[in-house]
């Protein structure tokens, strides 16, 4: 199955119009946010991202139904939070989950329901205390500051399998579209050592809002249950099969932007 979604980016080019990293994200430090991250969504979905966060790892558990059938389930995720750069030199970098949603659409993914944030950490390898960041929140500087800060808890090294722990998720949730004010964005995770995250599922800012702690992870469009192959969105979509990957009350597959 990783076979198979390793083909799915490999007609990526990994050609970039910047010698470096620096060199990028200099050009990016005084531009607005919706200029900013028209220029991440056109790199990063021409490839330039770290080789090694294409490698998707499989997060696999067992579901028992309300009718008491025991079910396997198996989705498949980066092992890291999206980032721009190379193996060598990158940066992970927040987004607007509108810039998350266009992303995710041109890379066969989705963006991950609270219940797979959780089983995420779970399956995860490298499991990294949070560091929280009380000033300058939502600069540019502190999303790097945030990345080489998590990079010294990392020593600089690509693990393999999962990282988790890192940042906050970028949900998929109808709990923004239930918030009574528009334009919502849901974040979710951040998970302690403990296991238990720091960040409840929360749609208290406005979606252009986007900080240092905010990260998105790729979940790929398909996924096993009990070795049979589905569309996550189908899965959703569906009452029966919903519940082994999505807590919320009602499960539908959401979208920014575009709402269901």
């Amino acid at each position: 199955m990783d076979i198979k979604i390793a083909q799915q980016f490999a007609s990526f080019s990994k050609n970039s119009d910047f010698n470096t990293v620096e060199s990028f994200l200099n050009n990016l430090v005084k531009l607005p946010v919706r200029q900013r991250e028209d220029s991440l969504i056109y790199y990063i979905s021409k490839g330039w991202m770290p080789d090694y966060n294409f490698r998707f790892k499989e997060v696999s558990y067992q579901y028992t139904t309300t009718s008491n059938k025991k079910l396997k389930i198996s989705f498949w995720v980066s092992p890291d939070y999206l980032s721009i750069g190379t193996n060598e030199n990158f940066v992970r970098m927040p987004l607007t989950p509108q810039a998350a949603q266009a992303l995710v659409d041109q890379l066969h993914c989705v963006l991950p329901t609270t219940k797979m944030v959780d089983e995420i950490y779970k399956s995860a390898n490298v499991k990294l205390p949070p560091i929280p960041l009380v000033e300058n929140r939502d600069s540019f500087p502190s999303f790097i500051k945030h990345h080489l800060l998590i990079q010294k808890q990392l020593k600089n090294k690509i693990h393999k399998g999962i990282i988790a722990g890192i940042k906050k998720d970028i949900v998929q949730s109808l709990a923004v579209l239930k918030n009574p004010k528009p334009n919502r964005v849901a974040i979710y995770g951040w998970h302690n050592l403990d296991g238990k995250p720091i960040q409840p599922l929360y749609t208290g800012h406005v979606d252009w809002y986007v900080d240092y702690s905010h990260g998105v992870r790729l979940v790929y469009e398909k996924m096993l249950i009990n070795n049979k192959l589905f569309l996550v969105k189908d899965v959703l979509n569906n009452p029966k099969l919903a519940g082994s990957i999505c807590n919320d009350s009602i499960c539908v597959p959401m979208r920014y932007g575009n709402g269901q």
